[in-house]
């Protein structure tokens, strides 16, 4: 039995990067060994088992056989004859490709330290071909190491795959694991860079891949192209360290743009109603959940308003915290204020621009969530026609106190 250290772990300790976690194989060990040597078994699709101490996860050495479309159409093979070299040819790229045993000899069959140099994603084998995920774990591999560029061939690969339907075979809570991991990285751009020169992006998230293309007035958006100007708003959040819901919000807030009528462009009238129904369709498809669903449909819907908030009138400041809700979650509703601030922020030019409507809603909220409530419904008597009215009207003539305030 030799057990080694796999994949991620030697690939990040090679980069001087922190080691989150660790992935071992064992090699040269049968089931009944790992339970002799008190290795308790888990998993379902294959032999893994917990080490009796640290409880960490040591998988048997697998070699594997495609049997059906998608991700899960594999059968997995368990031998003390299997070898790590076969092994390690099952898996994705070369850099996840390399081995290290218990005295710090690094196995490394595949050239994964040679890529590590060149800063290249090159696939292992042509059993890249057998996993669709891959190509999504590729994209989010280059928004975290956004130095490394594909190698062609492995791009020709994901391109024949995307051809193919293995893209189309993928569950969307899948996909959605996935991206949603890529956008926490440093570089949330470069996953859809990636995810669109092979084709995929255009299989998993059209109403995204249509923002190339369709052009803004240059006045407030320099860089003029939809689709360069969202990919600018998600790094920026991603610069900020922005929640993950913030991010999905800036990624999604412009969808509509994608269905304005070419004869219309570069305006895009309307286009905050089309975004708000194509997020809606989105969030649905691809099962996304409730927090980010909620913030995107919002800020899809609002941006726009945000970002004319010293134009608007005390009242429909209100309605605007009335229909956001957030009078009753203020924290979301800041949420939202920061996914506009990368949307101003997100262009070339603005980056270090202040955006002050941000501080100006939230600090009239809070005045609007100062009001008593309580009070005020008892001076009404408890009719329940005149308390939302009343209350209503406490919350515009505290904000319009802040508005005066401001402008003397």
């Amino acid at each position: 039995m030799i057990i080694y250290t796999v994949g991620g772990a030697v690939r990040d300790q090679l980069l001087q990067l922190p080691l989150a976690d660790r992935d071992y194989v064992v090699v040269g060990a049968t089931p009944e060994e790992m339970l002799a040597a008190g290795y308790t078994p888990v998993g379902k699709d294959f032999p893994v088992f917990l080490h009796p101490q640290t409880h960490a996860e040591y998988a048997l050495a697998r070699t594997e056989r495609k049997t059906a479309p998608g991700y899960r159409g594999f059968v997995f093979h368990t031998d003390a004859k299997v070898t790590l070299e076969e092994d390690l040819i099952r898996r994705d790229l070369t850099i996840n490709a390399m081995a290290q045993d218990e005295s710090g000899a690094i196995t490394d069959p595949f050239g994964g330290q040679r890529d590590l140099q060149l800063k290249v994603f090159r696939h292992v084998s042509e059993a890249f071909v057998e996993d669709p995920v891959r190509i999504l774990r590729l994209a989010r591999f280059a928004a975290r190491f956004n130095e490394f560029t594909v190698a062609p061939e492995t791009n020709a690969l994901m391109q024949r795959m995307v051809a193919a339907g293995e893209v189309d075979a993928l569950v969307p809570e899948r996909v959605w694991q996935e991206l949603a991991r890529g956008l926490m990285e440093q570089t949330p751009s470069r996953m859809f860079a990636v995810l669109r020169d092979c084709g995929a992006l255009a299989r998993i998230l059209p109403e995204l891949d249509a923002l190339w293309g369709v052009p803004q007035p240059e006045k407030h958006h320099p860089e003029i192209d939809t689709g360069v100007h969202v990919m600018m708003v998600i790094d920026y959040a991603a610069r900020q360290d922005f929640s993950l819901p913030v991010r999905v919000a800036a990624l999604l807030h412009d969808l509509g743009k994608g269905t304005t009528p070419p004869a219309e462009w570069p305006r895009h009238f309307g286009h905050e109603a089309r975004s708000e129904r194509l997020v809606a369709r989105v969030c649905e498809r691809l099962k996304i959940p409730n927090d980010c669903r909620d913030l995107a449909l919002m800020t899809a819907r609002d941006h726009g308003n945000v970002g004319r908030a010293f134009e608007m009138r005390a009242d429909t400041l209100v309605k605007l915290f009335e229909r956001c809700d957030g009078l009753r979650k203020p924290q979301r509703f800041v949420d939202m204020l920061r996914a506009a601030e990368c949307d101003h922020r997100g262009r070339t030019g603005f980056e270090d621009r202040p955006f002050p409507q941000a501080a100006y809603l939230e600090s009239a909220l809070h005045a609007a969530m100062a009001i008593n409530a309580g009070q005020i419904a008892a001076q009404c008597g408890g009719d329940p026609k005149k308390i939302p009215i009343a209350i209503h009207a406490a919350r515009v003539a505290a904000v319009q106190i802040l508005i005066d305030a401001q402008a003397s």
